[in-house]
């Protein structure tokens, strides 16, 4: 395979998972590796593949997280730049491939964040990352037991590898998710 297409990505990722929110959160990845391949100049499509399907192994898989995914995009013949990007977004939890390039960068900053931003939004009154801004997630990032399984740690991280404060990561995982809104259930009552 030279490129898959978002088409082959979407149906690669459906046949390992049925998981609602899991399909939710990698349609949420997608939107914001989208929208940071527009900002980094990068390309978008090949970035947005890469963002749905960086989970794939999940939900059957989860004690050999991104080791089966490297394997099922192997048989499937899926080019080793997209392979080491998505494997990379576990470094230092399940897998020891580091983020380097800015794809791979982006990946490992927003996969926590968009999971922490869909919290903050599913308990506005408005229920809407629509109206949302980066101080209400600054907000809820204090409280630990808010989104407890967030890797705040990671994030930050992420942050650091991309050069960007806290803020203005938040900014664009935002931003990148609100063409996803509807598609993720955050588009308010």
């Amino acid at each position: 395979m030279t490129r898959p297409s978002r088409e082959e990505a979407d149906r690669l990722l459906r046949s390992y998972n049925s998981s609602d929110s899991l399909l939710k959160h990698a349609r949420a990845v997608e939107s914001v590796m989208r929208h940071m391949a527009r900002r980094f100049h990068e390309d978008e499509e090949k970035w947005g593949v890469v963002g749905l399907v960086h989970d794939l192994d999940y939900e059957r898989y989860p004690e050999q997280h991104c080791t089966k995914t490297k394997e099922i995009l192997e048989e499937a013949g899926w080019p080793e730049e997209y392979i080491r990007a998505v494997i990379s977004h576990g470094y230092g939890i399940c897998s020891d491939v580091e983020p380097v390039s800015p794809m791979e960068k982006v990946l490992f900053a927003v996969d926590e964040l968009t999971g922490l931003v869909t919290a903050c939004a599913l308990v506005r009154p408005s229920r809407s990352i629509l109206d949302m801004t980066p101080k209400s997630v600054k907000k809820k990032w204090k409280d630990k037991r808010f989104a407890a399984g967030v890797d705040r740690d990671i994030i930050e991280q992420g942050a650091a590898r991309l050069g960007m404060e806290l803020s203005d990561l938040i900014a664009e995982v935002i931003e990148g998710m609100k063409p996803a809104a509807h598609e993720l259930g955050l588009a308010g009552d």
